[in-house]
């Protein structure tokens, strides 16, 4: 189904408010039909069909799913592709105490536990210790049609940056900065749901690393399928620091 031109035709709008793929019904399907034949009570919180209440006891457990990560790669073939399950005691972020990440074409997991560390296929993880602007790898997301905007906000870490990615799925995207593939993650559009990163979220904390509004506050809200965030990941506090002073420096100047 991956790359298929059936995958690629819209039907509606899921409860996130973008048209879903029929690569989305059909993975949103997939994972129901799981919890199902396995008898899990849990409330499904995802971007596709909202809040759905799943077996006897729905209360027991939150779980927010994004089936695909990176819907237009799979449509498109393009190989960067994954699934976010993250399960909560209650329907807020800082609530989440299980996460999975999956790389699906690469064979690659990301799990984390609240209080018990980040893992890539077993592996405990880490971000990087690069403390330099000039020598990171930042990743930002400018898939929004106010790209002179955020460009403006941005600029001046723009110009510290010599090595910019967006590979087009974000919660991926944030495990790369929890394992230390990159060292940062920038989102600042206000469009990105809360579904898509509820599981990165946990693992990129448990690895060691830091995730904050622009604000400079800890990232907490509701696990609704139609909370929108924006957020600043980073491996380390240098480099997080260097990214706010930027901000703030081209805050005062406009």
């Amino acid at each position: 189904m991956v790359g298929s031109v059936e995958a690629a035709t819209g039907f509606g709008r899921g409860a996130g408010g973008d048209i879903k793929k029929r690569v989305d019904i059909e993975a949103e399907d997939s994972l129901i039909q799981t919890l199902q034949k396995r008898d899990v009570s849990c409330t499904l919180i995802s971007e596709e069909s909202g809040v759905r209440q799943i077996g006897a006891h729905p209360s027991e457990a939150f779980v927010t799913a994004d089936p695909v990560d990176g819907t237009t790669n799979a449509v498109r073939g393009l190989p960067f592709v994954g699934i976010s399950l993250a399960v909560s005691s209650k329907p807020v972020l800082e609530a989440v105490e299980v996460a999975l990440v999956a790389d699906v074409l690469r064979d690659v997991t990301y799990i984390a536990k609240k209080n018990n560390g980040a893992y890539k296929n077993e592996q405990r993880i880490k971000p990087s210790e690069t403390n330099r602007l000039e020598e990171a790898v930042v990743g930002v997301d400018f898939n929004t049609f106010r790209t002179r905007e955020l460009v403006n906000q941005l600029i001046g870490i723009l110009q510290r940056t010599r090595h910019l990615r967006h590979l087009g799925a974000n919660a991926l995207e944030i495990c790369y900065v929890a394992d230390g593939t990159s060292d940062a993650f920038i989102d600042i559009r206000g469009k990105l749901r809360i579904t898509d990163i509820a599981a990165a979220y946990l693992i990129l904390l448990e690895a060691g690393g830091i995730i904050n509004t622009p604000e400079g506050e800890r990232l907490n809200v509701p696990l609704d399928p139609k909370q929108r965030v924006s957020f600043i990941a980073t491996a380390n506090k240098s480099i997080l620091n260097a990214m706010m002073n930027l901000m703030k420096s081209r805050g005062c100047d406009s």
